[in-house]
């Protein structure tokens, strides 16, 4: 019991993370998560790479990188503008944006693998 509360007592906690400052004008970013918002409302939910393939699809400009989407969906998320959801399946968790106002689908299984040490 003593060694728990002392490992308990030990840890560190989470930084704090300060607000995202975005570099980019605002009229550009307004347009970027305009994009964003509209694609993840269409098609939602949707992972990172999911939502990096449509947004190249649409061709937005402004947009210099997957990182600076990363960045703009987590700015979105500060504003309340997207919302992260955990796709629980078996041991794998998925991550997911969705806009606040909408009801998340549910998303098919991903199929599963046999692996080799659960063969006879």
């Amino acid at each position: 019991m003593f060694a728990t509360a002392v490992r308990f007592m030990a840890k560190k906690g989470k930084p704090k993370m300060k607000p995202i400052e975005l570099k980019t004008p605002p009229e550009q970013t307004q347009t970027i998560t305009r994009t964003i918002f509209d694609i993840v409302k269409e098609h939602g939910p949707l992972t990172i790479s999911d939502t990096w393939q449509h947004l190249k699809e649409v061709g937005v400009r402004g947009l210099t990188s997957k990182r600076h989407m990363k960045i703009l969906l987590r700015w979105m998320r500060e504003r309340q503008k997207l919302r992260l959801i955990c796709n629980h399946d078996g041991p794998h968790k998925q991550f997911l944006y969705t806009t606040w106002f909408t009801n998340p689908k549910i998303m098919p299984p991903r199929p599963r693998t046999k692996s080799a040490s659960s063969q006879p």
